[in-house]
């Protein structure tokens, strides 16, 4: 595994100010939560300390992953939202309902962003057990919920330097 005992989370994102004007919402999948609330608190503190303003950050929680692209839908759909993370953690079971939920979970998220021509971020670990859901979020492997804003922020700078 190419990632295998790497913290990916380090960034070279400079703080902008262009980031105090941006407006973010964070879903929040709400199963799984000591791992989703991590990756939330990541996702926050990375905003904050790259310049967005605390008062232009929305989280808003969904029950599970399957319905964080609706969540994201909701916001995608305001005008005054710049882009949208989506935050969730789905766990290998038993059963093929993992498979079902992620990818639903992925497709969802993608068409929503497409949709609406804005950021809307995967983060959501899809993990084949706690132990590895942990260590992304906020253990070894860094913090997922980081590299979510991070990419969010990304996109946003994208965006308008297009259009």
């Amino acid at each position: 595994m190419a990632t295998q005992l790497k913290n990916l989370s380090a960034t070279n994102l400079e703080t902008s100010k262009e980031f105090k004007k941006i407006k973010i919402a964070i879903v929040v999948a709400e199963w799984n939560n000591k791992i989703t609330f991590e990756l939330m608190n990541g996702a926050i503190n990375f905003l904050i300390e790259k310049g967005v303003k605390e008062k232009n950050i929305e989280v808003r929680m969904v029950p599970g992953a399957f319905e964080l692209a609706l969540g994201a839908q909701f916001y995608a759909i305001k005008k005054d939202i710049d882009a949208v993370i989506t935050l969730g953690c789905v766990i290998q079971g038993e059963t093929r309902h993992f498979d079902f939920i992620c990818d639903a979970c992925a497709n969802g998220i993608m068409d929503v962003g497409l949709t609406f021509n804005k950021p809307v971020i995967f983060g959501v670990l899809t993990t084949e057990n706690e132990k590895q859901a942990k260590e992304r979020a906020g253990g070894k492997h860094g913090n997922k919920g980081i590299e979510a804003a991070e990419t969010a922020l990304k996109m946003v700078l994208l965006k308008n330097s297009i259009n």
